[in-house]
């Protein structure tokens, strides 16, 4: 009896539980799940819990209802991988689990502890996260009560999980306040080590107008080195200050501690992945899915989800003994809340940023890309369906996992001669 292994129980690790569990042999295949947390968090869901429009119990499901009973879930933290003589050393008990085949699903966490000053004072007083059930839970009592001053939304660094997350919080937050009667007694300002909005030049343009316009002061390329909390600041490592009366912080994103313990993560703890395959860079029979590993891609469920397909296929591969064929475009697309009842979506891979169109049909949509729209803030909120009852199941989806040129309107190309001019 051979083992598939897979750490982690979130999107990426139940999407591959599920689906493998419908494709081996239950007489050749164990597959077995290792989690530390029984509780599934729709995590995009967290962003509208301080704004009252999620409550808890909107985006929490019990774990081992969303895997196929055909797989063992065991509810343990990881001590130790040894990528060598294929094994896995649980916490509980000292369990060690040896493996044919794993995938890793750790994901990442927010890491408040990377930022000097972050915790030593207001932490969850005046300074929250989102990123968590408890941050955002803990802002929405703050946010219920405050009656104005300065806020201020910062990320740390990148990578993040889902990048327009930051952005989608700001345009609720004007959105809330001015339903709130309070939008005059809120100064806004977003600090971001970017030297845009967003990361794709044609979306961060588009991104950083509507910014500009909803009045949010946008400062770039701000690294920030410390929060000093008696002064009410956060200051870069070029000494540049910004105060505030309420932080809504994005923290340093890091993967899991194992792999920093195991010797199998970079400096972020995140694992080194073939861009492409999805395959460790140093061991074949290591695979990696979601937020785990370094490809260059958006760290969101969407994306997991698009990986998913490639890296059930080179499994597949794997176990007949040939080479890996599918390959990950790095397709992501986001839903952005713009806030009065209207979103924006953009689609991209590594290749093609955000261009402006209909998504999924060509000239029909229903979602316009990089324009607001009542659609688009539809189509966000019927993602948590989609996420329940088609992702995580693995069931298909009515579109590629790769990106799609159509209903795309291409950018003009502009001459050499007239760019000069």
């Amino acid at each position: 009896m051979k083992t598939l292994l897979i750490l982690g129980g979130g999107t990426g690790g139940t999407m591959v539980a599920n689906k493998m569990a419908k494709k081996l042999n239950p007489n050749e295949w164990s597959i077995k799940l290792v989690d530390k947390n029984p509780q599934h968090y729709y995590q995009p869901g967290f962003l509208f819990i301080p704004f009252g429009i999620y409550k808890s119990s909107d985006v929490i499901k019990t774990k081992r209802n969303l895997i196929s009973r055909k797989v063992e879930v065991i509810f343990s933290e990881i001590e130790h991988i040894d990528p060598e003589a294929n094994t896995v050393r649980l916490q509980k008990n000292n369990l060690q689990i040896p493996y044919d085949i794993l995938v890793v699903a750790t994901g990442c966490d927010i890491r408040p502890d990377m930022i000097e000053g972050m915790q030593a004072g207001g932490w969850r007083e005046n300074i929250f996260d989102f990123y968590t059930l408890d941050g955002a839970s803990a802002m929405f009592n703050f946010l219920d009560r405050w009656e104005g001053g300065r806020m201020l939304v910062n990320v740390a660094e990148m990578p993040i999980k889902c990048p327009v997350a930051p952005l989608e919080f700001l345009f609720l937050a004007d959105w809330y306040f001015t339903e709130k009667g309070i939008r005059d007694k809120v100064d806004i300002t977003y600090a971001t080590p970017l030297s845009g909005a967003f990361t794709k030049p044609q979306a961060s343009d588009k991104l950083g107008a509507m910014l500009k316009r909803k009045g949010i002061h946008v400062e770039t390329d701000f690294n920030i080195g410390e929060v000093d909390s008696s002064k009410q600041v956060i200051r870069s490592w070029d000494d540049r200050e910004i105060e505030y009366d309420f932080l809504a912080t994005i923290p340093t994103n890091m993967g899991s501690d194992v792999m920093k313990r195991s010797g199998m993560g970079n400096e972020l703890n995140f694992i080194p992945t073939n861009n492409n395959t999805l395959q460790s860079k140093q061991w074949e029979n290591i695979w990696v899915i979601g937020d785990a590993g370094t490809v260059p891609a958006s760290k969101a469920g969407s994306v997991a989800h698009f990986m998913l397909e490639v890296i059930i296929e080179n499994i597949e591969q794997q176990i007949k003994g040939l080479e890996p064929k599918a390959s990950f475009d790095g397709h992501a697309n986001c839903f952005i809340e713009s806030g009065f009842g209207k979103g924006v979506l953009i689609d991209f891979n590594y290749e093609t940023e955000p261009l402006a169109g209909t998504y999924p049909m060509p000239g029909v949509g229903p979602f316009s890309l990089l324009k607001e729209s009542r659609a688009n803030h539809l189509g966000k909120l019927s993602f948590k369906w989609l996420y329940w009852h088609i992702l995580l199941p693995g069931r298909p989806m009515p579109v590629s996992n790769h990106m799609s040129m159509l209903g795309k309107t291409q950018p003009k190309l502009v001459s050499k001669e007239n760019q000069l001019n």
